[in-house]
């Protein structure tokens, strides 16, 4: 029952934060990629580098991932292998990359509950494990932008699919401004205005733009 009482100054506790989140990304590799056709893939590299580089800004974890690289599908995207210089990435034989118990470890060595997912293809290698870890009491933020299908349809199909089961959609610039909140936030504005200069498209054109002629921290 609603109560004005209660209301006060404070943010919902289904926002995600530097605290309670993991990004997982899912098979972001060559030939997932040339299979896409859901939306110009080189968009969907944007977000995905964007959505990395967001993790690394905030120091979110992060879970890289990918299926057969060396017998089928190639290596992680270079530009999301070089946001996490040495970090694990962990091949698997299996589509559904929660059926990979090193993955599960990985996602539970965390601690977090709030799984940001991003993968392709959004119809398989995504939809899978988003409803795996649903059903596991995870909560699944699914970075449509970031993820691709063989299709419009297959892309679409599969975020309504998820979304009936629970998942949360979100897209890249969305988890970055969500994770920053406040532009008082000094010790990440710096990073973030660098993500959005670089991957926000027109957005980021009116930082450069506010921060050149108002000053530095006109921009927010």
């Amino acid at each position: 029952m609603f109560d004005v009482n209660q209301v006060h100054a404070g943010p919902s506790g289904d926002l995600l934060t530097p605290d309670n989140s993991v990004m997982v990304f899912v098979d972001h590799q060559p030939q997932m990629f040339f299979g896409v056709g859901s939306g110009d893939r080189t968009a969907v590299i944007n977000a995905t580098v964007g959505l990395a580089k967001a993790a690394r800004a905030f120091d979110v974890p992060a879970v890289l991932t990918t299926v057969a690289a060396e017998s089928f599908s190639g290596p992680i995207l270079p530009q999301l292998a070089e946001v996490f210089p040495g970090h694990e990435v962990i091949d698997r034989t299996s589509m559904n990359a929660w059926e990979d118990e090193a993955l599960v470890e990985a996602v539970k060595a965390t601690g977090r509950r709030k799984i940001i997912l991003s993968g392709l293809w959004t119809e398989v290698c995504l939809v899978l494990p988003a409803l795996s870890a649903l059903e596991q009491g995870y909560e699944v933020y699914v970075v449509s932008d970031a993820s691709g299908g063989v299709s419009p349809a297959a892309h679409e199909h599969a975020v309504q699919r998820m979304l009936a089961a629970g998942a949360v959609p979100v897209t890249w610039i969305q988890v970055l401004l969500e994770l920053q909140r406040d532009w008082a936030r000094e010790e990440t504005y710096g990073a973030v205005m660098e993500v959005v200069k670089e991957h926000a498209g027109a957005y980021g054109m009116g930082v450069v733009y506010a921060q050149a002629v108002i000053g530095a921290h006109a921009a927010g």
